[in-house]
């Protein structure tokens, strides 16, 4: 069974992560995924160069602020540059060995079509929890953090569009992490 993590900026996805390991799940990281592979894998750099241009990597190194100018430019280039990256970052985690996956814009990136999921679980927390948050881990403004949530797809659509939803303000999550493997077992 796949299973796969979603939430929005600062709900604590990556916490709520952490904690699955209590209970003897590892859970890949797609972010980490995509990193590793843009500075390990030649054949996804070469798809980068021939996207971006031959100054994305310099000695074999990722050129972070060439490729964000070009993410930045259009809507098209970030598309682009997902169809170089998200294909790589799904073959990655089905030849991991792991059954659970965490990504912030499973929605958004449509990452959910590259790879069937039998469960998604949200994880969701109050936007003033989120603020916060983000707030305090970034050192960034309230204002920026805001444009950094309104980015994403809305809270409420991703909870729709989930299995499972995870309410991550504070509370003990043990309770509803047993509950959820509970359910999940079961099916």
């Amino acid at each position: 069974m796949k299973i796969a993590v979603t939430g929005g900026i600062g709900s604590g996805k990556s916490y709520f992560c952490r904690l699955l390991a209590d209970y003897g799940i590892s859970v890949y990281d797609c972010d980490a995924g995509a990193k590793r592979l843009m500075a390990q894998s030649a054949e996804l750099q070469e798809g980068l160069r021939r996207l971006v241009g031959d100054g994305v990597y310099i000695n074999k190194v990722l050129q972070k602020n060439v490729l964000a100018k070009f993410l930045l430019a259009s809507e098209a280039n970030k598309l682009a540059v997902d169809e170089v990256v998200h294909p790589a970052v799904a073959a990655d985690f089905l030849s991991s060995g792991l059954d659970w996956l965490e990504s912030a814009i499973l929605f958004d990136s449509g990452f959910y079509r590259r790879v069937h999921f039998d469960k998604i679980v949200c994880v969701s927390a109050p936007l003033d929890v989120r603020v916060r948050r983000v707030m305090n881990r970034d050192g960034i403004s309230r204002e920026k953090a805001m444009e950094w949530i309104g980015r994403q797809l809305g809270q409420q659509e991703v909870e729709r569009r989930s299995d499972y939803v995870i309410i991550n303000d504070g509370r003990e999550l043990h309770p509803q992490i047993q509950e959820l493997l509970k359910q999940i077992n079961n099916k």
